[in-house]
């Protein structure tokens, strides 16, 4: 294996398992403070138990991202320094804001948990909101960092080095400003549908429970909205990459030559000896009115382009589509099951609605993974676009298949771990609850 390979290997394997903490660290504690507010406003004990255990959800989580979190850190400096040396001084900040929010959310999440009883139930949910709040910034300026290596701004060349460094407009990047609201909507629709989809299938299993019926409407809630957002943010950021990144939107929609009145494409495997899509289904003009709202607008096929800047498209248009496809999957279970609701009916009692968010509790998930693909390799052969290859940027470290596999069986382990405290820690029903429902069902047979 090639030291570039390795390398992107290792850092994609890294980035794949910590996306999954940082995205439920960005939307779990929305999840618990909806709830201790509901419980502060009803007065039900239901929504109290459900507010700690989920603050207790989030603690692993973040837990564990802090140690995945500083494994990357630690893969930066190794693996890519000349691209620390190139950006460090242009997104330096960024990390260092994420770092302050890291550690703000970690003090704010000890006094949620442990303050229950100490601080004023206002002064506790604030705390809950200071989570949520960095929880969020964290996030968001590193997807801001990573946009930045998509439209690279905030400097000028001078003599092959980058001089008249900007932060602010490093940060402020056009690719960043619209990767940031698509990816925290990601995170509560993933984490949502995630939830829900637990107590979805407790409530299959103990019907009439009135903890899983709660959670689950919270959980739905946050999840659908996020859900039913999401396709118009990944809309406007579309046409962002239109302007900014011709080549790679191309490569997502599968527009081999230029053409107007292109059509959205639907499937399609790559043949690299014909270069032409098979198997492809075609819908007239949508492309050219998704993208110009205009039947006849010109659209730039990556033809266009040197062969030699094209990233892998097979890899590259099969995440994109995939990840289109699970995004519109999980926005009409969104719009069913708050058409239920608005029907007046009970969710609750249909079965199909709740196996159907079992089988959907993984999507979101997969969805980001898919979408991190699409835009990470979409970006190849540049690191930082137009600047620097990823070629250029690698450490030339030999034998890197010995912490790959490290780190292969490091992260497989933290995930049978994190799998087996969350199951102890969901699948069993405070009593008070367990019982409630065990007499309702009493009651009606």
């Amino acid at each position: 294996m090639s030291d570039l390979l390795a390398a992107r290997t290792l850092m994609a394997m890294a980035l794949g398992f910590h996306i999954i903490f940082a995205v439920v660290s960005m939307a779990m504690p929305l999840l618990m403070i909806f709830a201790e507010w509901r419980w502060l406003k009803t007065g039900q004990e239901v929504y109290l138990a459900i507010a700690k255990r989920w603050a207790k959800g989030t603690a692993i989580f973040f837990a564990v991202g802090a140690v995945t979190g500083t494994v990357l850190s630690f893969q930066l400096g190794l693996l890519w320094p000349k691209f620390m040396e190139w950006a460090g001084p242009i997104i330096g900040p960024a990390f260092a804001i994420e770092g302050f929010a890291f550690f703000t959310e970690a003090i704010f999440l000890g006094i949620y948990l442990y303050g229950w009883q100490k601080v004023s139930p206002r002064a506790h949910l604030a705390a809950g909101g200071v989570v949520l709040m960095s929880g969020i910034l964290s996030g968001v300026v590193v997807v801001m960092a990573n946009g930045w290596m998509n439209t690279p701004r905030g400097f000028t060349m001078i003599d092959g080095f980058p001089s008249n460094i900007d932060p602010i407009a490093a940060l402020f990047n056009p690719s960043g400003l619209l990767q940031a609201p698509h990816m925290i909507l990601a995170a509560f629709a993933a984490t949502g549908f995630a939830v829900a989809g637990i107590h979805a299938f407790l409530l299959l299993r103990q019907p009439g429970n009135p903890f899983h019926q709660a959670a689950l409407t919270i959980a739905f809630t946050v999840g659908g909205i996020g859900a039913i957002l999401q396709p118009f943010s990944g809309d406007f950021l579309a046409k962002q990459v239109v302007k900014y990144q011709p080549l790679k939107l191309a490569v997502f929609e599968g527009q081999v030559e230029t053409q107007q009145g292109a059509p959205f494409r639907v499937g399609g495997i790559w043949n690299a000896e014909q270069e032409s899509f098979d198997y492809v289904w075609e819908i007239p003009y949508a492309l050219s009115m998704m993208i110009h709202l205009d039947p006849m607008g010109k659209v730039i096929g990556f033809k266009e382009f040197p062969k030699e800047h094209w990233p892998p498209i097979g890899v590259t248009r099969t995440a994109f589509q995939f990840m289109v496809f699970i995004g519109v999957l999980m926005m009409l279970l969104a719009l069913w099951g708050f058409w239920i609701t608005w029907k007046k009916r009970n969710y609750f009692q249909s079965r199909l609605f709740l196996r159907s968010m079992v089988f959907a509790s993984p999507l979101g998930f997969l969805a980001t993974e898919a979408g991190w693909v699409a835009t990470e390799v979409g970006r190849q052969p540049w690191v930082i676009a137009g600047h620097l290859k990823t070629a250029e940027a690698v450490t030339p470290m030999p034998e890197l298949i010995i912490p790959l596999i490290f780190f292969a069986g490091l992260y497989a382990f933290l995930t049978c771990i994190v799998v087996w405290l969350m199951w102890r820690h969901v699948s069993a029903t405070p009593k008070q609850f367990d019982m409630i429902s065990v007499n309702e069902q009493v009651e009606a047979g």
